[in-house]
């Protein structure tokens, strides 16, 4: 099965919509190489419908432009593109695609595909969230700003059930960044208060 990975730029508390303002401040070579890293693990873009549009509408310029970051605009460009939208898209960036069924079901169907090497979500938080929900996600790869934004959406709203999480790895940039990668899982047994007093300072 073909994982399937989130990467989002995040700040300390939970905004998953990024802000220019403080986030290329922080933007290092660091940053840059753990960037690189999450688009080697997959051979398939995985857009929500406002992502798509702000990656097309720069990424294509960029690569025409033959500045610093032509090529990695070209790789971009080459990858093949899978867009969640409840509306027609008229595509003008090479191999894109539309998503033509449900996208929990397409994401399955992507997942189990022996042709597919992995799937990556940049940004799309609509999406990221509907696939946690659905447990497809296998990892997500965090780049946590030391910053608090104070609006903007949250990766992690309002809702009923709490969301495990585990930690595959973690890093610490010279900026300040962490470089946090989570797996979801399973939650843990219950505990109550009875059971951890003895932990508590003053009881050693």
């Amino acid at each position: 099965m073909a994982k399937v990975i989130s990467t989002l730029f995040i700040s300390a508390d939970g905004v998953a919509e990024i802000d220019p303002e403080w986030h290329f401040p922080y933007f290092d070579d660091s940053m840059g190489r753990a960037v690189a890293e999450d688009y080697e693990t997959s051979d398939v873009l995985l857009l929500g419908r406002e992502t798509y549009d702000s990656f097309a509408g720069a990424w294509p310029d960029r690569e025409a432009a033959g500045g610093d970051d032509a090529t990695f605009a070209g790789r971009l460009g080459d990858t093949r593109k899978v867009v969640a939208s409840r509306q027609p898209l008229e595509f003008t960036w090479r191999n894109s695609e539309l998503i033509q069924d449900d996208l929990v079901k397409s994401v399955a169907a992507l997942k189990a595909d022996p042709a597919v090497k992995g799937i990556l979500i940049p940004g799309s938080i609509s999406v990221v969230q509907q696939l946690l929900a659905a447990g497809l996600i296998d990892e997500l790869r965090l780049l946590i700003h030391p910053v608090a934004a104070r609006r903007g959406r949250r990766l992690f709203d309002e809702g009923d059930t709490a969301q495990h999480l585990s930690v595959l790895a973690t890093e610490a940039f010279p900026t300040g960044v962490l470089r946090v990668i989570y797996a979801p899982t399973e939650a843990p047994a219950k505990v109550t208060y009875a059971e951890v007093a003895d932990l508590t300072p003053g009881n050693d």
